[in-house]
């Protein structure tokens, strides 16, 4: 089945598409082709979106603050005989209704310039800064260090979280080479294991090998050298009562959800 899936939004749209590949991810074999429209905010800009619409009729889901520039939406849609969905309004009518207050009709209010925003900011700079292992004496200013052997998605699962405001520094564990002394004295930032199957692990290397266009015969992807590396990972992890998660079948956002919210446990338990 192929389905035209038009999204609208009068700001970045990222919560629109985040709304819409959750959605998605519940259905099969379905073809989808996005059309994504970011910053609509004028009725001429909305006049260009229906006539593509029109030649691609399908699915119109929004999030458009505007009342003049939704109802055209709307109104375009429905003579069109088009679903025309608005996916955050159930919750804004739930919270006014709470809060008895009316919502702030100004578009993208969630990507202001405030403190919180800059603190992300912050947190990507010391998380690119600090990645494999690097400008390790700064540790102590991170709020989480992940540790793991090659190829456990360290610094993928790293800038997510930095994306989310955390200062994270990460180190590969390597047999050969030894961690500094310093990872062992760390007091502020919450230190995690992660750690894989090691028929998973050789997979990810073989490909990675592939890819550069080397040897894939070699101890970095031998089962009995990659099973005695991941032993000495679980075994450090374990020494230090580190928080171990098994990235085996696991996104990277579910691993950084994890992580995220043992930060919470563990400032909980702080305060």
């Amino acid at each position: 089945m192929k389905l035209h899936l038009h999204l609208l939004s009068d700001s970045t749209g990222e919560t629109l598409e985040n709304i819409a590949k959750a959605a998605l991810a519940q259905f099969d074999d379905v073809e989808t082709v996005r059309h994504f429209w970011p910053m609509v905010r004028s009725e001429t800009h909305l006049e260009r979106i229906l006539q593509e619409i029109g030649q691609n009729p399908g699915l119109v889901v929004f999030t458009l603050v505007n009342s003049q520039i939704r109802e055209m939406l709307e109104g375009r849609c429905a003579a069109m005989g088009l679903p025309a969905i608005a996916p955050l309004d159930s919750v804004s009518n739930a919270l006014s209704m709470l809060l008895g207050q009316e919502a702030k009709a100004r578009p993208g209010r969630q990507h202001v310039l405030d403190a919180a925003y800059f603190a992300r900011v912050d947190a990507i700079q010391f998380t690119i800064a600090h990645d494999d292992g690097v400008n390790w004496e700064n540790w102590e200013e991170a709020d989480i260090v992940l540790a793991g052997v090659s190829r456990t998605s360290k610094t993928p699962t790293s800038i997510y979280l930095a994306n989310r405001g955390f200062k994270t520094a990460n180190i590969p564990i390597v047999v050969e080479s030894p961690p500094p002394t310093k990872l062992y004295e760390l007091k502020k930032p919450l230190v995690v294991g992660l750690t894989t199957s090691a028929d998973r692990l050789i997979q990810v290397r073989r490909n990675r090998l592939l890819s550069l266009n080397e040897e894939t015969e070699t101890s970095y992807v031998d089962q009995e050298a990659v099973k005695a590396e991941v032993a000495y990972a679980r075994r450090m992890f374990a020494d230090n009562d580190w928080p171990v998660i098994d990235v085996t079948r696991r996104s990277i956002e579910e691993t950084a959800a994890a992580i995220i919210t043992m930060c919470s446990e563990r400032k909980a338990v702080g305060a």
